[in-house]
């Protein structure tokens, strides 16, 4: 009875903390199979709440212990609602030098919020696409990783600027 209460108590705790977040206009994820194909794109479709605002823009996401690399390069490209595209090659660092995975969380789950582009106008009115899909490749081989392991989700984010 009392591990039942005190499992409700947390989960209603969680919901409270997670609708509090006043800086969010967008936040959604999508999840990875067991592996990241090299040719897997994550696609996420935006509307900007207006035109006028700055926002600040990340790229999310849930990282387990199987990630064997140190960094993570993410190929992340903006399409505007009336054609124009902007493709970005980002490099983030996910582990540090002692060899803990960087990022928020308890166990073999971190969460790491990875800045992608701050102070941004949307300036077009009309549905923005975000595509995100990974560039890694090991030391000294051209060809890059064809399954990525260890990434579990990917997602993206607006906050208020």
């Amino acid at each position: 009875m009392f591990r039942s209460k005190a499992l409700l108590m947390l989960a209603l705790s969680v919901v409270l903390c997670a609708s509090c977040d006043s800086n969010r206009v967008f936040d959604v994820y999508e999840s990875v199979p067991s592996t990241w194909h090299k040719d897997s794109v994550i696609s996420f479709k935006i509307n900007p709440p207006d035109s006028l605002n700055k926002y600040n823009l990340f790229v999310n996401l849930r990282n387990t212990s199987q990630y064997k690399f140190n960094n993570l390069f993410l190929i992340v490209e903006m399409v505007f609602p009336h054609g124009k595209t902007i493709k970005d090659t980002l490099e983030y660092k996910m582990v540090e030098p002692s060899g803990k995975l960087l990022g928020s969380g308890y166990g073999d789950v971190k969460e790491n919020k990875l800045w992608y582009k701050e102070a941004v106008v949307f300036t077009e009115a009309g549905e923005y696409r975000v595509n995100i899909q990974h560039a890694m490749r090991e030391n000294g081989k051209v060809n890059g990783v064809v399954e990525l392991e260890g990434i579990t989700d990917i997602g993206f984010r607006i906050e208020n600027n």
